[in-house]
């Protein structure tokens, strides 16, 4: 990663098919069995009746992790020993929320003086982070002004948005060559070919883009390609009559819709859901913000992701694996998010900052309150690095005119 800037990063979508072979799955990667059933391109029939019984999705604890996904907007945790507040007190219970994640806003002193001699990277997702969460994903456009304010940021520092979506969607969504993205929960990581992996990683290899430039694409389950796709299709062949569910393949990942679903019926998804997941032990179910999603078991997620791109780049290997020499900051607002988060927390290295407008326990050190405030936090880092450049400007100056003076 250029620590100056990062235009110029390739993002566009995979142009030549991979050479599988130099892809091996590294066992590190796989905690489970390899053996399992084996899938095939044809999708064989999947019967839709209504599940009658739902002893599966209540004892394995799905439906109250779906109930949970999204919670009101004056829940109250009990963990923070708001007994005596009402529900009525949201607004206050958030506040004192907010004693033990503080406004990474009204913080950001701390953050400056902490990132002052370091080298800041930062790492955004998208839904709900640079764009509101709406009722049609589809429809999750970021504004005009917080694309400006994602540039402006990456002119100054490397940036990645790390994102549940395809990368190729997540690109179109925001339409910047200047960042790094990494898509399917850090599953599809593209960056360019100028930058060496460490240890020869097995899982990463050099490519073409359609422009014919040289990059790397570091896909650790791309074996699993033919099974997400065989999911997929018998997801949306199962949901197709369930209003307001929606079916989404996120190459490396299968996600289920359920925000304009009835909640009478998402224990109709999630029986589905399970009922297809038995033939597939490679596969997992993760929870996100009314979603369901569908994963390869392999030990990599969102902080894994963060820390390929802290420490196995060459440039990172020569600064940013040092946790005396960058400050990491990474935003995001889901479930998924939190491994990361974590990840910053064990190294105790840089800030994760939540954006949440609720109450609810986190990883992350900061908070902010939605995307607004976001837009206002990544300008004020931009206006940081504005400031830092026009003070060494002015020493420069300075030295070279005592130089000349001497």
């Amino acid at each position: 990663m250029d620590l100056k800037s990062t235009k110029g990063s390739p993002v566009l979508a995979d142009r030549a098919p991979i050479n599988k072979s130099r892809l091996g799955i590294h066992s590190s990667l796989l905690p489970c069995s390899q053996s399992g059933q084996s899938f095939s391109t044809a999708v064989p029939s999947i019967p839709r009746k209504k599940p009658g019984k739902l002893d599966d999705v209540c004892s394995n604890g799905w439906l109250d992790a779906m109930k949970s996904s999204s919670p009101p907007r004056k829940k109250v945790l009990k963990d923070f020993n708001f007994a005596d507040l009402v529900p009525d007190d949201g607004e206050t219970a958030y506040e004192s929320w907010k004693i033990r994640y503080p406004s990474a806003l009204n913080s950001f002193r701390t953050i400056s003086t902490r990132a002052r001699n370091r080298k800041i990277v930062v790492f955004l997702d998208y839904d709900g982070t640079l764009s509101p969460i709406v009722d049609d994903p589809d429809r999750a456009f970021i504004s005009d002004d917080m694309r400006s304010a994602v540039r402006s940021v990456a002119e100054h520092f490397p940036t990645a948005i790390i994102s549940g979506r395809s990368r190729d969607m997540v690109f179109r969504l925001v339409g910047l060559t200047e960042l790094y993205y990494a898509g399917s929960h850090g599953m599809d990581i593209i960056f360019p070919g100028r930058d060496i992996v460490s240890r020869n990683n097995v899982n990463c290899v050099k490519s073409t883009d359609e422009e014919g430039k040289e990059i790397n694409l570091f896909q650790p389950a791309r074996e699993f390609l033919p099974m997400i796709d065989e999911v997929f299709a018998k997801l949306v062949e199962t949901c197709k009559d369930i209003k307001g569910a929606k079916v989404e393949n996120h190459k490396f990942c299968a996600s289920v819709h359920y925000r304009n679903v009835d909640q009478e019926n998402w224990h109709i998804i999630a029986q589905y859901v399970h009922d297809i997941l038995k033939d597939y032990p490679r596969l997992r179910l993760t929870h996100g913000r009314k979603v369901l999603e569908i994963r390869p078991v392999i030990n990599w997620d969102k902080g894994k992701a963060v820390e390929f791109l802290l420490e196995s780049l060459e440039h990172g290997i020569a600064g940013f694996s040092n946790c005396d020499d960058v400050l990491p900051i990474y935003i995001g607002d889901d479930r998924t998010d939190e491994d990361a988060f974590k990840v910053l927390k064990k190294r105790n290295c840089g800030y994760g900052i939540l954006v949440s407008a609720v109450t609810k326990e986190s990883n992350a050190f900061f908070s902010l309150k939605d995307t607004s405030e976001v837009q206002d936090f990544l300008e004020s880092l931009v206006k940081m690095a504005q400031g830092d450049a026009t003070k060494n400007g002015a020493s420069r100056k300075s030295s070279e005119y005592d130089t000349k003076k001497n």
